[in-house]
């Protein structure tokens, strides 16, 4: 194989791609009666309501599996339990054998879960969710067609296809980058954004309480290499030096394994890292493993030819190496000067010397300056494939099969490329006029399939006077007696440690971290959420750690926003606690005192689709009741614990595996 070989590098990527679906549908199986279910916080039934033969209408607007709900005998919440199931035995399969990493594996776990996202409403509107989808679209045409085909990695046509992810890659961290600066957040600017990101992030871990204890100078100069990681070094995944490749994939890991530790940002991570792979080779894959390439030449060349050949690569070798750092040292410079950093003897001084409407005005010109790279740098690996496919050996017929693979992933490749400037260039309005008339079209006819979306992490920075949270409390007495709800992951104790929770998402969890940012008006959710806890609704409470009224439910629930601070490890400090992880003052009624009979209360409820009534699955069948066994057997596992189970046991088989094969 040559230097150029991406074979392994797919497996990998393929394999990566099934651990997050496998995390992602998990993750989602265990919250679906508490969130999706008849007497859940957002019915599933609320906007899919399903009927067979559905309409063609009906078909369009939402296309979900879950309209085979009825010709299966189950409601819309067992269906989208059902559908998690399916795709956790598709997902641990493609893990453990690389037979299923195939596209018609990827394709069956897009669409479920497309299906999910379909019914998902507030929860599984994440950015995440939508990146996982347009990732997942892509992987169906990086996968082989079948298992045993093999080719060679020079004239592989996936590598056109592969091309994409590292194009979505780029996309991702250059909007990220881009919008924290657009955005105008004065913390961003003033390079103070982590002074209270650690603090103020949905679900922190341990290692953040950590990390917010920092100098602010060394936390400045880490949002430097934030802006670093994700503007100027993307440009480097187009690179034609391999090396410069590298250093690039190396960094974007190394900002994705920082926040592993000190956020739970799910399989978030774990996906912008399985991206990445788009920029290795099986060279370099085959390092990690401690051993060289399939078939690669390690004998010395003899004669003349062969001691030139070797001088040869030893020059362009050094004179690649003089390259690459000459482009890291520029790198360098001119992240010294843009950011006027001076090397005190106790610290590192930094500020940004550059304004808001100079970056604007180099903004307007670097986006079409990314179009352009991304539109040679896709036609120039379409060149390469089609001309190692010409003069590479084998017979005519099987140079027509790939000379055919490779025009049609280069149709499909344009195609997405220029659907994907739609959102590339939304972070910049000077450069709205850039794509054509045309291209907007479709890419308007085909918005809801999202295939291609905007990103921005991190736009703006939240709870810089500390972390808002909401602390949801009963009663059966408006006077005395109110007592808090405890949630699993979210803070709420003081006392209580930062959990690791990652890579499953308690959504609900997520969701209150949003809310607190606003009211319970734009968060109609909430009051749905108070309703069940109003009725001790068991699917509900399985979402929340502890319930203070476990025999009835109580007649008042309120909620009152507190700002949430770490305490300090300076013991001198008047933060400081020996005990509690969290301080945290009191700043307003976030929801006065509510009850059942509220007639303003319950109005909102109906306005919102929440019926009082409960709601059951319908007649039980053999499938139904299947599902409810499954159900029950899990029960014990939250879904952190489910999720390192899965991976445990096909880690345990695929070592199983090799060992029985050797």
């Amino acid at each position: 194989m040559g230097v150029e070989s991406r074979i392994q590098t797919r497996d990998a990527f393929l394999w990566l791609m099934n651990l997050i679906y496998l995390f992602a549908f998990t993750s989602l199986y265990v919250q679906i009666p508490g969130l999706y279910g008849d007497n859940g916080i957002l019915p599933a039934r609320n906007v899919l309501d399903p009927k067979w033969p559905a309409t063609k209408e009906e078909l369009t607007s939402k296309p979900t599996v879950l309209w085979l709900a009825p010709l299966l005998g189950l409601d819309v919440s067992s269906m989208m339990e059902l559908t998690c199931l399916v795709g956790m035995i598709i997902a641990f399969g493609g893990m453990i054998t690389k037979k299923l990493r195939v596209v018609l594996t990827f394709f069956l776990l897009w669409a479920l879960y497309f299906s999910l996202y379909q019914v998902g409403q507030t929860f599984l509107w994440f950015q995440w969710d939508i990146l996982l989808l347009e990732a997942g679209f892509l992987t169906i045409f990086v996968a082989p067609l079948l298992p045993h085909k093999r080719v060679t990695g020079g004239t592989a046509p996936f590598t056109i296809s592969f091309w994409l992810v590292r194009w979505l890659l780029f996309r991702l961290m250059f909007a990220s980058g881009i919008v924290k600066l657009t955005s105008e957040c004065p913390t961003w600017w003033g390079l103070t954004a982590l002074n209270s990101h650690y603090e103020s992030q949905c679900i922190p871990t341990a290692l953040a309480w950590y990390a917010h204890q920092l100098p602010e100078w060394f936390q400045k100069l880490c949002v430097i290499g934030v802006y670093v990681i994700e503007i100027p070094i993307p440009f480097l995944f187009f690179a034609p030096l391999r090396s410069l490749r590298l250093f690039s994939f190396y960094a974007q890991v190394f900002l994705q394994l920082s926040i592993i530790l000190t956020g739970n940002y799910n399989f978030f991570n774990l996906l912008t890292i399985a991206l990445c792979f788009s920029l290795l080779d099986d060279r370099h894959l085959a390092l990690w493993c401690g051993r060289s390439q399939d078939g690669e030449e390690r004998s010395s060349p003899r004669g003349q030819s062969g001691v030139w050949r070797t001088f040869s690569n030893l020059l362009r070798g050094f004179v690649s190496a003089l390259i690459a750092l000459a482009i890291v040292g520029l790198l360098a410079l001119w992240t010294w000067k843009l950011f006027a950093l001076q090397f005190m003897k106790d610290e590192v001084r930094s500020k940004i010397t550059f304004t808001l409407r100079g970056f604007s005005q180099m903004l307007g010109r670097v986006i079409p300056l990314t179009i352009w790279i991304g539109f040679l740098s896709l036609s120039w690996q379409v060149i390469s494939n089609l001309l190692r496919v010409l003069f590479s050996p084998g017979t005519c017929f099987s140079k027509v099969k790939k000379l055919v693979a490779c025009l049609l992933l280069a149709s499909f490749a344009f195609i997405i490329f220029n659907l994907s400037l739609v959102p590339h260039i939304s972070v910049d309005e000077s450069s709205q006029n850039r794509v054509p008339a045309g291209i907007r079209k479709l890419h308007d006819s085909v918005k809801h399939l999202h295939l291609v979306n905007s990103y921005g992490l991190f736009r703006r920075m939240t709870g810089v006077e500390g972390r808002p949270e909401i602390v949801v409390e009963g009663s059966n007495s408006l006077e005395t007696g109110w007592q808090p709800y405890e949630f699993f992951y979210k803070p709420g104790a003081l006392s209580r440690s930062p959990p690791v929770v990652a890579p499953h998402q308690p959504r609900l969890d997520w969701q209150m971290w949003f809310a607190a940012l606003g009211t319970y008006n734009y968060n109609p959710w909430f009051l749905n959420l108070v309703y069940r806890l109003l009725n001790n609704q068991p699917e509900v409470l399985e979402l929340i750690q502890s319930n203070p009224f476990p025999q009835n439910p109580p007649k008042y629930i309120r909620a009152t926003l507190y700002l949430y601070h770490y305490t300090a490890m300076n013991k001198n400090a008047t933060r400081f606690s020996d005990t509690d992880w969290w301080w945290r003052e009191k700043k307003s009624e976030y929801l006065p005192p509510v009850d059942k009979s509220n007639p303003s209360f319950v109005n909102y409820l109906k306005q919102y689709g929440v019926n009082q009534a409960k709601f059951k699955r319908m007649t039980d069948n053999t499938l139904s009741l299947a599902l409810k066994t499954i159900r029950n057997s899990l029960k014990q596992l939250d879904g952190f614990k489910l999720c390192l189970s899965l991976f445990t046991a096909a880690g345990v088989l695929q070592v199983a595996k090799r060992l029985t094969t050797k």
